[in-house]
């Protein structure tokens, strides 16, 4: 049978385009087979989503990072930390390493021990955890349970003890005793002074023992005077009992 001039040629050109889309899919399999492996569902690309996933990776190699061995200062910065006596004074960037480190020195132990009493409630003539403290009982109860050197009962008393030394307020360091005139007397209320400016006392009758600063006005203009005593020398002479 001859076929009709049109129907041969609608074959001619339907055999060419069967020709020219299985040479087009063999090109693109080949191509596919050279392209790198898609990313999984939701990564990012392009560089910002690539500096993202650098980013996470590097945070995620710190996060499984061994923490530090701890070091013997680790307890006093929680101590600290914990009762906000490291909070970072306006303009004053490197204040809690300073207290930190003043904390440290020959004195840490008198005044960690008066921070553990952060709290006990003011008792006028007290000076026991039980019954609450006036400001004198508090550093007498301090010395005497810390290095064993037994103050006299009485703010005014402690100031003019002999073997306590006169110092300058530019000289202060921890464990020093620091005294104010809050009763129209030289001599009249007493606290430690941790470092920084700032001292722990018991300070009044509906109040209880709290650290505060030297530096704020009331304090300022009502101190009187600070004494220190040799508290290595308390520390180790049995004769300080």
């Amino acid at each position: 049978m001859r076929l009709a001039p049109l129907a041969l040629m609608n074959r001619v050109a339907a055999a060419g385009l069967l020709a020219w889309g299985c040479a087009a899919h063999a090109q693109g399999v080949a191509q596919a087979s050279a392209l790198p492996p898609a990313p999984p569902p939701g990564t990012m690309t392009g560089a910002y989503g690539q500096s993202l996933q650098q980013q996470a990776a590097v945070d995620k190699a710190a996060a499984t990072k061994p923490a530090p061995a701890a070091t013997p200062g680790d307890a006093v910065s929680r101590f600290l930390s914990e009762r906000g006596l490291l909070s970072t004074p306006t303009g004053e960037p490197n204040a809690p390493a300073r207290l930190l480190e003043s904390v440290r020195d020959t004195a840490s132990d008198l005044v960690l021990s008066a921070m553990n009493f952060l709290g006990v409630r003011y008792t006028r003539g007290g000076n026991s955890v039980e019954n609450g403290f006036d400001c004198s009982g508090f550093t007498r109860h301090i010395f005497e349970m810390s290095v064993g050197l037994v103050l006299p009962r009485r703010a005014d008393e402690q100031a003019k003890m002999g073997s306590l030394s006169p110092i300058r307020k530019d000289e202060l360091k921890p464990g020093d005793l620091v005294f104010f005139n809050t009763m129209r007397a030289t001599f009249s209320h007493v606290g430690i002074y941790v470092g920084e400016g700032k001292f722990i006392h018991a300070p009044r009758t509906g109040s209880a023992v709290r650290v505060e600063d030297m530096r704020d006005s009331y304090w300022a203009k009502r101190f009187t005077g600070a004494r220190r005593a040799d508290l290595k020398a308390a520390a180790e002479g049995p004769a300080a009992r």
